[in-house]
Order: C-alpha cells, then sequence, then structure tokens
C-alpha cells in the first residue's frame, strides 16, 4: 500500500518524542523550531536521526564540529544560547491557513500505524540477523513465527505487543507452557519491532541481545525474520566460521554461523537484489563449495553470489567489434571489472537482479566508459563530472501535475535523482503530467520544470524552504 504522508503529521510526532527532554518542538507562522541540546548522546540523535529521516541534516556532524554552513545552505535557522541549546527553525508549508489550528488538524486527522511508518521490508534495510542468548532463535515454520518469552510461568497474564499489532493497540495474548509463553504470529521477511507485556509491565525480551531506542525514550527488542539460509557442509573441526559479504560490507567477524552436525550454518534476512559473499573460517576466507554462481573479486579471484527477486536485462546495442563490456553502477560500488556482459548477434547484454530502487549505471566499452545510448533517463554525477545513465526498478509513486495544457514540456526532478533537470520527462495523460518512479520509506523534495520554469507542486500544499529561498515540495513515503 501506498502512503502520503504530510509533513505537519511528522511534527507532531516530533513533539512527542522531544518532550520531556530538555527538547520541544514548536511549529508557528508556517515555521519548524527544533529545539536540541548539543550534549544529547549518541543513541538518543542517532535513533532520532534514523526515525525521522533527518540523515540529510548531518546532525551528528554538526553537533560535534559545530559548523552550521550546510544547514543554513538548505534554508535553515540556527541559533545556539549560553546553555548549549541548538535551535533550528525553517519554512515548512505555504499556505497561510497552516496557522490555523482546525485547517491542521484536517491535515493531520489521519494517523499512520507504526508499521506504515516503518515497513519490515524497504530501501533502508539491506540485511538483519538475530542475536539470542539463553534460548534458541524463535521457531519459523514458513510464514509463522513462534515468539518465547523464557520463565514468568507464575504471571497471571503476558501479553505480545509489536509493530506487527501496533502495539497495545492490538496486542496478542500468550499462552503458558511448561517452560514460559509463546505465541504464533504470521509474519513476511524483515525486520520488526516487540516487547512483552506481564501482568501489566513492559518488558523488553531480555533473552535477545537486539535492542532498539525508538527515539521516544523505550527500547524495543528487534527481531528479523529470515528468508534466506546459507549453509557450509565442510570444516567440522573449525574454531570459528563467519559469513561475510557486501551486504554486511564485508565485515568479518560480525554474521557467525551456528555448528550443525555436517557443517555451519546461518539463517539471516536478505533484501532484494544481488548479494556477492565468502566464508571465513578461522581467519581464512573462501568461496561457496556449493555455490557454482560468482563473480570476480578484483583480486584475481571469486565471489560467491546469491541473487532474490527478478532479474532486470541491461542490453548495449551495437558494439559488435568491441572485446569486452563491462557493466557498472551504484548497484555494485562502480567496480569495473565484476559484471562482464556477454555478446549477443545485435550487441551486449547482462540479466542482472536488483531491488526496488533507482539505480545510475555506465557501460565500459574496451576500457572506456560511456551512458547507455538508449536510455533517454540520466541523472547528474557532480563528483566525476558526468551523466550517467537511470533505471527505476519497481516504481511506487506516481507524481502529477494537473493542468498545463498549454505547457509543451514538463521535467520531475528532485533529491530521488540528484535533481538533475531535463531527465524525468513527464508525459501528458487527460489532464495531468506524470511520472513514477521508485521512493524509499522517508521525505523526499521535489519540483517540476514547466518549459524551463522551476516550481513547487500546485496540488501538494506540503513544502519546505531552501537555500535559494523559492521553497522544495515534500512528501512522505511509507507502506
Amino acid at each position: 500500500m501506498e502512503m502520503r504522508r504530510t509533513v505537519i503529521g511528522l511534527l507532531i510526532g516530533v513533539l512527542l518524542v522531544l518532550q520531556g527532554r530538555a527538547q520541544e518542538f514548536t511549529l508557528m507562522n508556517g515555521r519548524m523550531y527544533i529545539t536540541l541540546p548539543v550534549h544529547l548522546s549518541k543513541m538518543q540523535l542517532d535513533s532520532f536521526v534514523v526515525r525521522y529521516d533527518l540523515g540529510d541534516m548531518d546532525l551528528s556532524r554538526v553537533l560535534i564540529t559545530r559548523n552550521y554552513n550546510g544547514l543554513k545552505k538548505k534554508g535553515w535557522r540556527v541559533e545556539r544560547d549560553s546553555r548549549g541549546v541548538l535551535q533550528l527553525s525553517k519554512q515548512v508549508a505555504g499556505p497561510d491557513d497552516l496557522g490555523d489550528v482546525g485547517k491542521r488538524m484536517k491535515i493531520t486527522e489521519e494517523h499512520p500505524t507504526f508499521a506504515e511508518l516503518f515497513p519490515a521490508e524497504n530501501d533502508n534495510l539491506l540485511y538483519g540477523f538475530n542475536r539470542f542468548i539463553h534460548k534458541y532463535p524463535f521457531l519459523v515454520q514458513d510464514s509463522m513465527v513462534t515468539f518465547f518469552l523464557r520463565g514468568h510461568t507464575g504471571a497471571r497474564g503476558v501479553l505480545l505487543a509489536g509493530s506487527f499489532t501496533n502495539w497495545q493497540n492490538a496486542a496478542l495474548r500468550m499462552t503458558l507452557t511448561d517452560s514460559g509463553w509463546i505465541m504464533n504470529v504470521k509474519l513476511g521477511p524483515g525486520k520488526y519491532w516487540y516487547k512483552f507485556i506481564i501482568d501489566g509491565g513492559w518488558t523488553i525480551d531480555v533473552d535477545n541481545r537486539l535492542q532498539e531506542d525508538d527515539g521516544q525514550g523505550n527500547v524495543n527488542s528487534v527481531y528479523y525474520k529470515p528468508n534466506f539460509v546459507f549453509t557450509l557442509n565442510r570444516f567440522r573441526n573449525a574454531r570459528e566460521v563467519c559469513l561475510a559479504g557486501s551486504f554486511n560490507n564485508w565485515a568479518s567477524h560480525e554474521l557467525n554461523m551456528d555448528k550443525t552436525a555436517s557443517g555451519w550454518q546461518v539463517n539471516i534476512y536478505l533484501a532484494a537484489g544481488t548479494h556477492t559473499y565468502k566464508y571465513v573460517v578461522d581467519g581464512t576466507w573462501y568461496q561457496d563449495p556449493e555455490n557454482p554462481a560468482q563473480l570476480p573479486d578484483g583480486a584475481q579471484g571469486y565471489n560467491s553470489v546469491v541473487t532474490i527477486g527478478k532479474p532486470h536485462r541491461f542490453f548495449l546495442k551495437g558494439y559488435g567489434t568491441a572485446t569486452s563490456v563491462v557493466l557498472a553502477g551504484s548497484f555494485n560500488g562502480w567496480k569495473p571489472y565484476e559484471l562482464l556482459m556477454r555478446k549477443t548477434s545485435t550487441g551486449w547484454a547482462l540479466p542482472y537482479v536488483l531491488g526496488p530502487g533507482n539505480y545510475s549505471y555506465r557501460f565500459i566499452v574496451d576500457g572506456k566508459s560511456i551512458p547507455d545510448p538508449e536510455n533517454p533517463y540520466f541523472v547528474q554525477n557532480t563528483a566525476k563530472g558526468t551523466d550517467d545513465s537511470y533505471v527505476i526498478i519497481s516504481p511506487n509513486y506516481t507524481f502529477r501535475l494537473h493542468g498545463f495544457a498549454g505547457v509543451t514540456r514538463v521535467f520531475l526532478a528532485g533529491d530521488f535523482n540528484a535533481w538533475t533537470t531535463g531527465s524525468l520527462l513527464m508525459k501528458r495523460i487527460g489532464e495531468d503530467w506524470i511520472f513514477s518512479v521508485h521512493l524509499s520509506v522517508g521525505k523526499h523534495l521535489y519540483k517540476f520544470i514547466a518549459d524551463g520554469e522551476w516550481m513547487i507542486d500546485p496540488g501538494n500544499p506540503l513544502w519546505e524552504d531552501n537555500e535559494f529561498g523559492t521553497g522544495n515540495s515534500v512528501i512522505w513515503m511509507g507502506h
């Protein structure tokens, strides 16, 4: 399900977060005010940033360096008082009637659930694994997960509450066993937050090492419903075997595998896409001996490969005299050696699995990098000074500009394509100009460009100021 959030609704959530912490939020005359103690703990700050998708503000660096130029360029007014309290303010909406309480209530009357704000699967979640102590991981049979609370057999009643129940609103009554309490819950793959309510008292799962601050002064237990099993049927005498791959930035001691009768195994959650990996056995790196799929590792060896999802076919027409064509893009760290394309009768092709998202890419033909000549969509790479080809996988939102029949061309630009102009040409259908992209969960900024003139979305009352004083339209995405 697609969901469009209002910025004002989110700000009410921010108000709840900031209450009681020497932090506060106010909305006055169309401006947002955030008061933030400069000595806020890293955990609290990180949780706040992640939960409300404020990564573009780079608050961690700002509080450390006290360099506010970046925020000021983005339209924020910055003030700091003698108590070490930082106050940030910014224009967040244009219509004068946003100062009217009744109008604001109308805008914010539909409140999304926790699960809608933080879906189990989203673009910001690449992988996940569980870490339990004193008990085995929750039993999983197909889509059914058996949550287990060890002990507390003398309790009168225990409820299971989490992101999958909208917390207390639909908490599930657990069943008593001889060793604790259980509850079967049907879940899809991904990340979930939960707690137990024992005789009315809330508690985390003390046997679960994964915990997160929710930004509201609470700590919740975290559970990943796995969707992939890595199995190594060798090295039974090894002391330690770990899984490392592109999904965890090749961390060699993070994903410890469990010993089995035939070798080693680990269950994890993996997002859709292509993932490369190796096993680290007592410090030595190995390919998966039972997986023939492999890609060059850039060190005269190979990485094993797993894919989840459907492949996208990349194709370069022509270049029949070329000896080598390599695909490189944002999806594989622009590696110039990894994705060798196969020659066909009409060009070069490579099926490659990508998860939902927007990606940039280029072809490397006999050492020369070129954009895709058949793809009209591109994104500006300011670091390299190039225009890279742009592909959208599984679009989940359609932008619409109503009216403007007398306009010749309308382009869409926003943070999802690095504000590249002249690329995302909207199509005229009926009374609307439309274009579909994939938007990740959280906040996005955008504008329309009608016959060369930049404009905010006249059909969207939500906008915030920018460094040019012209404003950007705002949209919040969830599921």
